[in-house]
């Protein structure tokens, strides 16, 4: 078997380092085409191959193919730009890709890596909250479980009542709206995870009521949507979800506004730390980590 195969061996061209390997020889048109129906990771990956694929990674209509619709709303909204041709598609992309704060870092947004979808997150910071300026009631705490860096955080109260807003361009596609809270407050101590729960109650006795609404200019109706919760899971984030809403038309600036409302003024609520509003795809299935 061993002369077999050295037989076989010796019948293979010899190496060198001067031959060219075929795929220097496709055409750099022909290369840029085929990286259009890949997905961005793929794209970075092949560039790595020759310079051949690594010219024709870089090519401007590949990446504008991967940006989503409304990306020039996206540049100046988001990243407040100006000069839209001095940048390469392939800048952009890789720049919308990277979490960018806006409105006062109140905000923040980011394109998956893979997909080019729209995600958003809210700060409890840019929520209208009954009652935020009386630290009878709320307060902000710091927290490093926060994007943000500190949530909202209720002692107690009567009346319960958090809601937001957002105008923004999306693309075509389904959306959904979470809210990011928590019963207790966390803190760390000697790097441990702790929880203190004693000023929670009030959330096992009527559900929270959230609520979703979406229009624009030319319909002020639009869509409505709403979902109820009883708040019973201590010392966890928990994404609460408020709905779903669809864009069916490119270039549409949504008028969004959502809120969480527990007004049953029988009872106080308390022990309630709430961080942020999350959109995303319909189809990503968001976990507490967020």
């Amino acid at each position: 078997m061993g002369a077999s195969f050295a037989k076989v061996s010796t019948n293979l061209p010899p190496s060198s380092s001067s031959t060219s390997s075929p795929l220097e020889d496709i055409p750099e048109n022909c290369i840029s085409i085929v990286f259009m129906y890949l997905d961005p990771p793929e794209i970075c990956n092949l560039a790595s191959l020759n310079h051949a694929f690594r010219s024709s990674s870089s090519a401007d209509f590949v990446w504008e193919s991967k940006l989503p619709s409304n990306y020039i709303f996206l540049l100046h909204r988001v990243l407040q730009l100006q000069q839209l041709t001095a940048h390469p598609k392939k800048e952009i992309f890789a720049t919308l890709t990277r979490p960018s704060l806006f409105d006062h870092a109140t905000k923040e947004f980011w394109l998956d890596k893979k997909s080019g979808e729209n995600f958003i997150s809210i700060s409890s910071k840019a929520l209208k909250i009954t009652g935020i300026d009386d630290r009878r009631y709320w307060n902000y705490i710091p927290t490093d479980e926060s994007r943000y860096g500190s949530v909202a955080y209720l002692k107690q109260i009567w009346w319960v009542e958090i809601g937001g807003e957002l105008e923004f361009e999306l693309p075509k596609g389904k959306y959904s709206v979470y809210f990011r809270v928590q019963l207790g407050k966390s803190s760390k101590k000697f790097g441990r995870r702790f929880i203190d729960v004693g000023e929670v109650h009030g959330w096992e006795l009527k559900p929270v009521r959230f609520e979703l609404s979406v229009s624009n200019n030319n319909n002020k109706n639009g869509q409505k949507v709403s979902s109820e919760f009883y708040l019973n899971q201590f010392g966890k984030w928990v994404l609460y979800k408020v709905g779903d809403f669809c864009i069916e038309s490119p270039n549409f600036v949504a008028q969004i506004k959502f809120s969480m409302i527990q007004i049953d003024c029988t009872h106080t609520k308390g022990g309630l730390s709430v961080d942020s509003v999350f959109i995303c795809p319909h189809h990503f299935k968001p976990t507490f980590s967020l």
